[in-house]
């Protein structure tokens, strides 16, 4: 079996739109949720969302590829290029070589949305335009880097709802480790326009609370009124080990295990049982045992019954108190198919920098969250191995273990 590695990362983020700003947001505990005030205008219950703008890539790519990019492949992009350089792979090295493309990304729901208000209102599918299909497609993040960056390796897209990320980078794992693969690119991708997320609004899945975006997103909190949406970009370089060396590549951290599984039960309430398999899945699959964690990066979104439920799986795995808990999503709010990758960027930086980020918000713990250990200021501490969890909708979980990486 090969070692797997990762050799750069990428992110574009409501808290940093590189791994500088990410770092100091995370380890100053800064929010990136905000108001959309047009959503109000559109009905929306909740005009609550992680703030970040769309980049100018007028200097990086044509016009025919800015045309064909959706929102979430800017987002993609731009991380993606970030996660590159930080690897030292470069065009010549991408057109030697056999590297593939990974990504998370369950909806494109904006370009989709624009082709058919143009046909109700013009009857004439051709002023749709060229570039509709391409961004449209569940698959437009990786059909389009795979053409941008000239990928020759696996290509496809990962759709497992907020899973989607993590899987992303499990199955590129495998992969690798399997010998069919050296180098892959995985991610996970989100647009944050407000057509994404009408039916979530609708759901009266968000969190109400307008009157203090920053205070919104509550993981594990007693008080926890629903999520908020939120997305970006975010891409890890996993190489096997010995393409790194050959390379001399600078490598980052090490992928060391990969849990799944299915809850097989309400397509969107979360069960105890699904999210603890996907746990002691990962530690097999690691050759760890639970007290080899000193950092769990949980899915908790800020839902009643979603955090609880994780929570409980967390204690019956792991026990009382130990590890530190927390979930980054009460600053970036929740970066849906994104976040399982965005995840690993955040707690590789802080396993990285000597330091876990606060879980904000935590004021008053509930019958389960009082269970863990949940720091709500930053932790300086010095930690080698992480765990972070993914869940999402139709019941589909994912747990990837990481670690730095030792020769």
């Amino acid at each position: 079996m090969n070692r797997v590695v990762i050799t750069g990362m990428g992110i574009y983020s409501c808290i940093g739109k590189n791994k500088e700003e990410v770092v100091s947001s995370l380890y100053n505990g800064v929010s990136g949720i905000g108001i959309d005030p047009v959503r109000k205008e559109y009905g929306y219950n909740s005009a609550l969302t992680g703030i970040l703008e769309r980049p100018d890539l007028k200097g990086c790519l044509d016009r025919k590829k800015r045309n064909y990019l959706s929102e979430q492949g800017m987002y993609a992009y731009v991380a993606t290029t970030e996660a590159l350089q930080q690897a030292g792979i470069d065009e010549d090295f991408l057109e030697k070589n056999e590297v593939g493309i990974l990504y998370g990304n369950d909806s494109s729901t904006e370009p989709v949305i624009h082709a058919v208000d143009v046909i109700r209102e013009k009857r004439n599918t051709a002023l749709v335009g060229s570039g509709s299909i391409f961004q449209s497609m569940n698959s437009t993040v990786t059909m389009n880097l795979s053409v941008i960056f000239k990928l020759r390796g696996i290509n496809f897209t990962i759709s497992g709802a907020c899973a989607s990320g993590s899987h992303a980078i499990g199955m590129g794992f495998l992969l690798i480790q399997s010998g069919l693969q050296e180098a892959i690119v995985c991610g996970g991708a989100q647009e944050v326009n407000m057509y994404s997320v009408g039916s979530f609004d609708g759901l009266s899945a968000f969190s109400s609370r307008e009157d203090n975006p920053g205070a919104a997103s509550r993981p594990f909190d007693k008080n926890r009124d629903g999520l908020v949406p939120s997305g970006g970009g975010a891409t890890v370089i996993l190489e096997s080990y010995e393409s790194a060396k050959r390379r001399g590549a600078t490598i980052l951290a090490e992928v060391i295990g990969y849990g799944f599984s299915s809850n097989g039960d309400h397509i969107s309430v979360p069960n105890i049982d699904g999210p603890k398999r996907s746990l002691e899945m990962a530690l097999r699959n690691a050759s760890l045992l639970p007290s080899d964690i000193r950092y769990i990066n949980a899915h908790a979104t800020s839902t009643p019954l979603g955090d609880l439920n994780e929570a409980h799986a967390i204690v019956q795995v792991f026990g009382e108190k130990s590890p530190y808990v927390t979930s980054t999503k009460s600053m970036t709010g929740h970066e849906m198919w994104m976040a399982g990758a965005s995840e690993i960027v955040y707690s590789t930086l802080m396993m990285e920098k000597g330091f876990i980020a606060p879980n904000l918000n935590f004021e008053e713990p509930d019958e389960a969250s009082s269970l863990l250990n949940i720091p709500t200021k930053t932790i300086e501490t010095e930690f080698d191995t992480y765990l972070s969890n993914s869940f999402g909708f139709g019941g589909t979980n994912s747990s990837l273990i990481i670690k730095k990486f030792t020769p």
